[in-house]
């Protein structure tokens, strides 16, 4: 994992709070001091809780778990967009779907529904429509496209969710609370850091704050899923030897012959004493 370099929090604008009059006082021990009417954040601080988040991160992207991404204001969609499909995680940029989590069944029908029209278009059969027809199926698609399109590969619920702004993604928040998947946030000096698992106490507004945290997020959420791969590879070649054990197969069948052996003795045995019996009777007839 990458070494937080202070400075570089400085130089990307990270310690910037709010006015001091939109504070939320649950962010206090976060806060340095106030300059100007604005509050400083601790960098050293957000340093710490940086890699805290990054470590859990990490194991979420190891154990094959998705982590949605969630930032709908301007400064920060297309960076978040940028570093999630970097590591091939999940996000969403533009509204938040009402139910995204709580009603995932609906909005994994949602999904399938834009794959389908795919099929349609691959197979011929969309060619077969009315030109009516075919300019409903299109805007349905490009509008399931322009919501869904970044979780179509989402097949079930997230392993955690990572916010930009908790304020203004509150309903995304909620939802995740209800369902107890770990939220991990950027969260700024006027939000409440309690309704996050994870804070890490940044300036959620610029665009250069942003992209430097998520640096170090995403950078960590790569390293879990090349461990993950490499943790598969080192397992198939720790199989393969398994499979060439020939002497545990020739021992095995060294054994057959011997419990063949006893079987028919076995066998024999009970010819021999139902032959006596016989004898006996015949005997006693006589």
């Amino acid at each position: 994992m990458a070494n937080i370099n202070i400075q570089e929090l400085l130089d990307s604008g990270v310690h910037f709070g709010h006015l001091t009059r939109k504070w939320n006082p649950n962010m206090a021990p976060y806060i340095y001091t106030e300059r100007n009417g604005v509050h400083i954040i601790d960098l050293y601080k957000t340093a710490a809780k940086i890699e805290e988040t990054s470590e859990a991160l990490k194991k979420i992207a190891n154990s094959g778990r998705k982590i949605l991404f969630v930032a709908t204001k301007k400064q920060a969609k297309d960076i978040v967009a940028e570093k999630a499909k970097a590591v091939n995680m999940p996000y969403i940029t533009e509204r938040w779907p009402g139910g995204m989590l709580t009603n995932f069944v609906t909005i994994r029908k949602a999904v399938k529904k834009m794959a389908s029209i795919d099929r349609m278009k691959q197979d011929g059969s969309f060619d077969a429509l009315s030109k009516r027809e075919k300019l409903q199926i299109n805007r349905q698609r490009e509008k399931l496209e322009k919501n869904l399109g970044s979780i179509s590969d989402m097949t079930r619920l997230p392993g955690a969710l990572f916010v930009i702004d908790i304020k203004k993604e509150h309903i995304a928040v909620a939802e995740a609370q209800k369902l107890n998947i770990p939220i991990f946030a950027m969260v700024d000096t006027n939000s409440d850091p309690r309704l996050v698992d994870y804070v890490i106490p940044a300036n959620d507004d610029a665009s250069k704050s942003i992209d430097k945290v998520l640096g170090f997020v995403t950078d960590a959420i790569a390293e879990g899923l090349s461990e993950r791969k490499a943790d598969k590879e080192k397992g198939k070649e720790t199989k393969a030897p398994k499979k060439e054990k020939a002497p545990a197969k020739d021992a095995v069948k060294a054994e057959k012959p011997n419990l063949e052996e006893a079987v028919v003795n076995t066998t024999e045995g009970t010819t021999t004493a139902k032959e006596a019996k016989a004898e006996e009777k015949a005997e006693e007839k006589k």
